[in-house]
């Protein structure tokens, strides 16, 4: 029997019990649309985390001075000593911070100021949307020169062009000389966006003085080396500062978590849809079992014309991955009209075409597993027996 013979015959029957094959489907078709519900699910929360992150250095890696008696003051030898002793490092620069309230005529906005050098801005990819960054001797003669986040213009200045305006820290006048551009970017302590930004020197001289702290942000050259770096600042920082002494943490390290925490997620619920796959491919070898026993006469027939045990076996077979198949489509089509409501929920789904193919995949597996069974058995009946068949 040809291969075309064989799927006529397949579809022949598969055509007159539409109703029972539909019932049969139901099974494939809840697990396939579950199976690509879920793991768009698992791709959504990863942009989702991805995003959270993305206004972070992941690669950045800060150390800060510890807390309470005996915690350690870093300096700019610190720093020296690990651009020469690191392998991984690819930046490296001090930042000094406080709280404060910066006053212009009445209006006030109190957040986080930030001591830094010159390089601050070009290492953490902050622009400047106007005005100008600070200049090498800034620092070293301690000038009261300002850079202020978007935020902070916003409040201040109501979006007005600030530059060569002043504004009052601690009763000292500072002079604007540049905005930054919004970048929604977390720094140390609080968004870079409601932060000013002064001179290092500066700061420790007037603004934060001994309420100030310290802290060093080391950048390594990829995601994949910020492990790598830290062992190396680990092993620098505990001779020179003493073990204990200082505080380490990575942005990266949270994001790979966070990252592991959804896959693990996504992969639990992913089980489940391959659990309600199993469920409909039993559903498929129960049809399949009863379809051979109504059809053994019909067996009986096609071996007694000479039919071999291989071709009835696929006739079977075929009908079994069909049934997969329409599932398939079918459990992804109500999928994809459903994402609307879904998503209309807050949810956020992401299918890709990688997700679909995996469902088509796991529902032919599916249908291959649980046919194969009834499939051998109905290749295996003795003509004589089938023709007898009541």
């Amino acid at each position: 029997m040809k291969i075309e013979e064989l799927i006529k015959v397949v579809f022949t029957n598969v055509l007159s019990n539409k109703f029972r094959v539909f019932l049969t489907m139901l099974g494939i078709i809840v697990g396939s649309a579950t199976l690509v519900v879920v793991l768009g699910i698992g791709n959504g929360s990863t942009k989702s985390v991805e995003e959270q992150f993305s206004n972070l250095n992941v690669n950045m890696i800060t150390i800060m001075q510890g807390r309470g008696r005996g915690s350690a003051k870093i300096d700019e030898e610190d720093i020296e000593y690990i651009k020469d002793k690191t392998e991984y490092l690819n930046a490296i620069t001090s930042l000094t911070m406080t709280n404060v309230t910066s006053v212009y005529n009445d209006l006030e906005f109190s957040g986080s100021a930030f001591g830094i050098k010159e390089d601050f801005f070009g290492i953490n990819n902050l622009e400047i949307k106007y005005g100008k960054e600070f200049e090498e001797d800034d620092n070293d003669k301690r000038r009261k020169k300002v850079i202020i986040g978007s935020e902070v213009a916003k409040e201040l200045f109501e979006d007005e062009y600030a530059i060569g305006e002043y504004i009052k820290i601690n009763s000292k006048r500072y002079e604007v000389i540049g905005v930054l551009e919004e970048s929604g970017m977390m720094l140390v302590k609080g968004s870079a966006d409601e932060s000013i930004f002064v001179p290092e020197q500066t700061l420790k001289s007037y603004v934060g003085g001994k309420f100030n702290s310290s802290s060093i942000m080391a950048f390594a050259n990829n995601l994949d080396e910020v492990e790598d770096l830290k062992l190396e600042l680990t092993d620098i920082l505990d001779v020179r500062l003493g073990e204990g002494k200082y505080m380490m943490f990575d942005v990266g390290s949270s994001l790979t978590t966070a990252k592991e925490s959804v896959t693990m997620v996504s992969m639990m619920l992913a089980s489940v849809a391959v659990i309600v796959l199993m469920v409909g491919g039993i559903g498929i070898m129960n049809v399949l079992f009863v379809s051979v026993k109504e059809r053994t006469k019909e067996i009986g027939i096609f071996k007694a014309l000479g039919t071999k045990k291989k071709e009835i076996l696929l006739i079977f077979l075929i009908e079994s991955l069909i049934i997969s198949v329409l599932g398939a489509f079918v459990g992804i089509l109500i999928t994809i009209l459903l994402l609307p409501i879904i998503t209309s929920f807050g949810v956020l789904v992401i299918p890709t075409s990688s997700t679909y193919i995996l469902a088509i995949m796991f529902s032919l597996v599916t249908g291959a597993v649980f046919g194969l069974y009834p499939a051998y058995q109905a290749s295996n009946l003795k003509p004589i027996d089938a023709l007898r068949y009541e």
